[in-house]
């Protein structure tokens, strides 16, 4: 049997993904086939685009639903481990673009919770992978979709 992918992720994208599963549920599921009943009362359903619409939408939820129960069950919670001296999972790292560029601050967390939009960074990220490992004052290069960049470590916590 093949083994089951594990899902590294804080506490908090545990309860996360847990709230989601639970709204889709309780409440999405069952608006679902509430459009599907109204739809289907509009008559044939061959040309029916409220009906596909919502037989779509029930695809997805259902979809979402057992990825999200996949996810929980196969859970593995990042420990914050007192050791603050290199990057590693669930650790927000701070680095400057070299020469004399932004700060900017990321957690990497696992890619279940990631979110960049949220500072949340995957560490299976090419950012996070050339991160990971390495230590405050380190410069390192690091691999973007805009290219290479040259960035120092200057806080981890």
């Amino acid at each position: 049997m093949a083994q089951e992918k594990v899902f590294p992720m804080t506490k908090e994208g545990k309860e996360k993904l847990e709230q989601e599963l639970e709204y889709l549920k309780t409440v999405k599921r069952k608006e679902v086939v509430e459009r599907i009943k109204i739809a289907r009362s509009f008559g044939d359903l061959s040309e029916n685009s409220e009906y596909d619409s919502a037989k779509e939408e029930q695809a997805f939820v259902e979809g979402r639903i057992t990825t999200l129960d996949n996810m929980i069950r196969n859970a593995k919670i990042i420990e914050g481990e007192a050791d603050t001296s290199t990057v590693s999972l669930g650790r927000t790292v701070t680095f400057t673009e070299l020469p004399a560029g932004d700060e900017e601050t990321y957690t990497i967390v696992g890619s279940a919770e990631a979110d960049p939009f949220e500072g949340k960074i995957s560490n299976d990220s090419p950012i996070a992978k050339s991160l990971i490992g390495r230590k405050v004052g380190d410069e390192v290069t690091v691999q973007t979709p805009g290219g290479e960049m040259l960035v120092k470590i200057v806080n981890i916590s």
